[in-house]
């Protein structure tokens, strides 16, 4: 028989001790939903079940003995560090669930500049991770917006990427070792070393789980020489995205590394480059950092390649170090953005999604084109690459809507339908629906259909690991029936 909620939280305060056991009504609701209900979020209106506690962990031990208890007892468990999910991976799918946070588990273990690595607990947020390497001469090379509150258990979780990872890769790059527990309670270290073969890399069960498999405690993350006073930038403006990425296409091609590289629509590129940009121009840009004779070598040979293109206009570098300057978010950022949400009624939205060279034009196009001609009330519709690699790019899909309907409504009636148009165009053409963001509870419906036959290797492990499906329920792993 399923325990009772007060039957719940009494068994979690033996666990961690009372004072470690939240269960305030509203911070109850607000921990049943991430950014992608924001909008019912910031009005007050919560629809997901509600948790029946909150659980501030302190240590690995106090993970596996709440991880045993809901094992045992068949509770939804939600794995959360720093809160800035936005697909929906942290709401909760089942009643009385316990979200179990871990940002309270934040020491930098250690940081060796020699072998140039850093081991942190789960909790620890990026931006206090490299402030700290700053100091020693090194850098994280990771770099995602959301650097000022997000923490490293969810970067990993999430199969997070950086504005960096044209040079330094993604999260999945970076992670040397890291130790994770599972819904049993067992706890298991992958240990640091640079590379093994020694069977399939099991990393990678655990980096990209989203919390359906185990919960991150630590982690292990390579370091990089930092060289700021090496940085520089160049831009373009022109006229055409095809032109821009097949720019883009063979700069990736010739070998190029540029640490940033990034190619706006003209939609998105005014909320961003008004200052020098006209209406109809797309913005191509890059960053070049590392040791000074790399930076130079690098930004000669793309200034050779993209005066190949005669509408490609040269760009005053200021310009560009001024917007990336001002490009993160943090609290002051998302307090106004939900000011702006209550004043308007307007939401701005992002969807990611990856193809090769050949895909990823007709992708942008096409679900452009549906967008706009499907999806009511859309004031903008345009997007950016913004992860270049040998074989392909990203498309980041900006939108904003004005929502005309209660908030319990806006996921359903303009996110979830945005989705499927961009998940549907890039599935047709063999590109993937998630690049960085996480699957989450928002894409999975197309998940199926992303995977193909490998599908069935997704559905063993969460049934080996999990079970009894008490890891983040509906995450990446559809419901049963669905």
């Amino acid at each position: 028989m399923a325990l009772s909620r007060s039957a719940i939280v009494e068994g979690l305060r033996r666990l961690v001790g009372d004072a470690n056991v939240i269960t305030d009504e509203m911070e109850l609701k607000r921990s049943s939903v991430d950014r992608l209900r924001l909008y019912e979020d910031v009005h007050g209106v919560f629809t997901r079940p509600v948790p029946a506690a909150v659980v501030m962990a302190r240590s690995t031990r106090q993970v596996a003995d709440v991880l045993g208890f809901a094992n045992e007892n068949r509770i939804n468990v939600i794995p959360r560090t720093g809160r800035t999910a936005t697909e929906g991976g942290l709401e909760a799918a089942a009643p009385d669930s316990i979200v179990l946070d871990g940002s309270g588990m934040d020491g930098i273990v250690r940081i060796d500049a020699y072998n140039m690595q850093a081991t942190v607990q789960c909790g620890v947020p990026l931006q206090v991770l490299e402030d700290a390497c700053r100091k020693l001469g090194v850098t994280t090379g990771h770099s995602p917006q959301s650097k000022p509150i997000a923490q490293l258990g969810g970067l990993v979780a999430t199969r997070s990427i950086g504005q960096f990872s044209t040079l330094y890769g993604g999260i999945e790059d970076m992670v040397v070792g890291l130790e994770a527990v599972f819904p049993d309670g067992t706890v298991t270290r992958i240990k640091n070393v640079p590379r093994r073969a020694v069977g399939p890399d099991i990393r990678h069960v655990v980096i990209g789980s989203e919390g359906a498999l185990c919960y991150i405690t630590e982690v292990t993350v390579k370091l990089f020489p930092y060289l700021p006073q090496n940085d520089a930038f160049v831009g373009w403006t022109l006229k055409s995205m095809r032109e821009g990425f097949e720019a883009l296409r063979r700069v990736m091609v010739a070998g190029y590394r540029p640490s940033v590289a990034r190619l706006y629509d003209p939609p998105d590129g005014a909320f961003h480059f008004a200052k020098f940009a006209g209406k109809d121009d797309c913005v191509l840009l890059f960053m070049a950092e590392g040791p000074a004779g790399v930076v130079k070598a690098t930004v000669d040979g793309m200034r050779e390649i993209v005066a190949g293109f005669p509408g490609c206009k040269p760009v005053d570098p200021r310009h560009l170090e001024a917007w990336f300057a001002d490009l993160n978010w943090g609290p002051d950022k998302i307090a106004n953005e939900r000011r702006e949400i209550l004043a308007t009624k307007a939401m701005g939205r992002t969807t990611e999604v990856s193809a090769d060279w050949s895909s990823i034009a007709d992708i942008y196009e096409n679900a452009l084109r549906r967008l706009r001609a499907e999806v009511p009330d859309i004031t903008m519709a345009g997007g950016h690459s913004s992860h270049a690699y040998i074989n392909g790019t990203n498309m980041y899909f900006v939108y904003y809507y004005d929502v005309k309907c209660p908030p319990e409504r806006e996921v359903a009636k303009y996110r979830t339908e945005i989705n499927r148009v961009i998940c549907e165009e890039t599935l047709k053409l063999g590109g993937s629906v998630v690049h960085h963001h996480g699957m989450g509870k928002a894409r999975t419906p197309w998940v199926r259909e992303e995977y193909g036959s490998s599908y069935y290797i997704l559905e063993r492990l969460k049934r080996a690991f999990d079970p009894n499906d008490v890891m983040n329920k509906g995450c990446i792993i559809p419901p049963p029936g669905t």
